[in-house]
């Protein structure tokens, strides 16, 4: 087990997980409450109800099979007689949350544009308090959460808790029965619950939310010296279809890229507290891209034990082991995948995690280094974590260019590429030494599926609306003038 979290971050206690992507665990909270040799006795240790949450269908190959037996003090069917309703913003019969999740009706709200866009930081709703729910944005997405295809791409800023953060003082927990979630913390260290145990997620983190499993995000250390770093701020990718996976590496042979065994797993954790089991909150499901809510008598965080692999986990991107050419030219930056979901053409994801790691080039002295220009079947998201990006040299002339906490879309067949500043710069670098890259972190979300843009995403102030203008200073290169 790995104990503690990332960035000597603490909350009461160091946490401890589970190691192993896509691994069969087993963790109990309390000693014995786990059935042995069976998953479903009719006399469960300690009296508890037995659950299982399926992650795929029962007739999914087995090597792709995902479910978690869970045994706990009361079963999730308990408190559904109170019925889901719709939220609805300025409702004062239900919490203040939009009714759709982003705040995007994918049915009105979602516009095709080929254009290349970036965007500044995202920012906090001014003057408000604003938990994980809230303060998420849709930015694009394409397909349709109902019938399973396609996915979401969002941003968030929020600076208050689930826990306590209903206008009644209640606890927010939200499920999604729509896919997995993909988050990328930029500012802030998240402390997030779930059914199956506790994790912290840092700034150059990543967690994944599979589709079904209740979870409460709340900040970690919220207090702040700095007003610009009292919110949390971060990146989300949805799946509608499958799971995240490990690319296959292929010739690169059996280690290399993302490690499995640097995945992390919760253990279990239960609230043992009167105060808090019988506690009333509310569960909210995000479902076809709508949220619902319901009053709950009781915590869902009362799993005593668990076994199975369909579980959150965590990932730090320090332990990704990069691969790069070492004689010419610049690789596929595919090469730097963590994470792929599979999509319907062999060898074509639906979605790929992608990062850009500190990294050495160790190219020959005719290489250019940085990414080249490019058109592509795929669309391209990108974010950065911190630092800068090498192809990018930001706006000379005035604020924006690529920032932490932005992002950029080059969406498919849409020309991108080194900026003119970066060009120029690099074509003139003799390259004849090995260069450490580590001025940032940048990542992909990259996917097959063309997307559509939301409102929010055309008209938001942080779009910067002349970003292609980044390319205006390329001249022709052929043919040259006569001297």
């Amino acid at each position: 087990m790995c104990v503690g979290p990332k960035l000597g971050c603490s909350k009461e206690e160091d946490l401890t997980y589970h190691h192993g992507f896509g691994n069969h665990f087993e963790s109990e909270a309390y000693p014995g409450a786990l059935p042995q040799g069976r998953n479903n006795p009719r006399i469960v240790p300690l009296g508890l109800y037995t659950e299982q949450l399926s992650g795929t269908a029962f007739t999914a190959p087995r090597n792709e099979n995902r479910r978690t037996w869970l045994y706990r003090a009361q079963p999730s069917v308990s408190g559904t007689s109170n019925s889901f309703s719709e939220c609805r913003s300025g409702d004062t019969a239900s919490p203040s949350l939009p009714q759709m999740f982003g705040g995007a009706d994918w049915s009105t709200d979602m516009k095709l544009d080929p254009n290349p866009m970036r965007w500044g930081a995202t920012p906090l709703r001014s003057g408000e308090r604003v938990n994980f729910i809230q303060g998420m944005h849709t930015l694009l997405g394409s397909g349709d959460a109902a019938c399973k295809s396609g996915i979401g791409i969002y941003v968030y800023a929020f600076n208050t808790d689930m826990s306590g953060s209903d206008s009644d003082g209640e606890d927010l927990h939200m499920y999604n029965s729509d896919g997995d979630f993909l988050i990328v913390p930029q500012q802030k260290v998240l402390w997030i619950q779930t059914e199956t145990g506790r994790l912290t997620v840092a700034p150059g983190e990543i967690c994944v939310i599979p589709r079904g499993i209740v979870f409460t995000v709340n900040i970690l250390n919220l207090d702040s010296n700095s007003e610009d770093e009292s919110f949390a701020r971060g990146y989300m990718l949805e799946i509608f279809r499958g799971h995240f996976q490990l690319p296959e590496l292929g010739p690169i042979g059996s280690n290399g890229l993302a490690n499995s065994r640097d995945f992390l797993h919760p253990t279990a954790y239960c609230e043992t507290e009167d105060s808090q089991v019988n506690k009333s909150c509310i569960i909210v499901n995000k479902f076809g891209q709508q949220l619902f809510h319901r009053s709950n008598p009781h915590s869902p965080y009362n799993v005593v034990a668990w076994h199975g692999n369909y579980l959150p986990y965590k990932y730090d991107l320090d332990r990704f082991c990069a691969v790069n050419s070492v004689t010419y030219d610049h690789p596929d930056p595919s090469i730097y995948t963590v994470l792929t979901a599979k999509g319907d053409e062999n060898g074509t994801a639906l979605a790929d995690f992608v990062i850009f790691p500190p990294r050495v080039m160790a190219t020959d002295q005719n290489t250019f280094r940085p990414p080249w220009f490019h058109r592509n079947v795929m669309t391209e998201f990108m974010g950065l974590i911190y630092g800068k990006y090498d192809a990018k040299k930001g706006n000379p002339s005035g604020p924006g260019g690529f920032v932490p906490g932005g992002a950029s879309l080059h969406s498919i067949m849409t020309p991108h590429g080194p900026d003119t500043a970066s060009y120029n710069a690099n074509i003139k670098n003799p390259c004849d030494e090995p260069t450490k890259f580590e001025g940032g972190l940048a990542f992909m979300f990259e996917s097959s599926a063309m997307c559509k843009l939301s409102q929010y995403a055309l008209d938001c102030e942080q779009r910067e609306r002349d970003y292609a203008r980044c390319w205006d200073g390329l001249e022709k290169a052929f043919p040259t003038k006569a001297e």
